[in-house]
């Protein structure tokens, strides 16, 4: 099923591609009807800038749904990597703690054997 999430997340951001691509074109042949030496045709200036706001609509609006998408993707949600290595921490620290406190162990043994002799 994940995959599939992926399969269509990928898909809408290879048309919001599509779509920035075609925004640009617009962007350009406007300005080129703008340059044009006959004067801009309004009609034409128009639609294009009509579908280049749609279009940013359009991306915006899939980019956002994207995003907010990939903000509730939790890849490692039931990993216990984490917690496991905490774990780990925990134990090593506690094996830690013990030798130290052997080590306080032999020295007062040694301490009261040489104090009885």
């Amino acid at each position: 099923m994940e995959s599939l999430t992926q399969n269509t997340s990928l898909q809408r951001l290879q048309t919001v591609d599509k779509r920035i691509v075609r925004v640009l074109e617009l962007a350009g042949g406007v300005m080129d009807e703008l340059a044009n030496p006959t004067g801009p045709r309004k009609e034409f200036i128009n639609n294009h800038c009509r579908e280049f706001m749609q279009l940013i609509k359009d991306i915006q609006v899939t980019l956002r749904e994207e995003i907010k998408s990939a903000c509730e993707y939790r890849p490692f949600e039931k990993c216990d990597y984490s917690s496991r290595i905490c774990n780990e921490i925990c134990c090593r620290k506690l094996e830690y703690v013990i030798s130290q406190l052997d080590a306080m162990k032999q020295t007062i043994d040694e301490y009261h054997n040489h104090g009885a002799v």
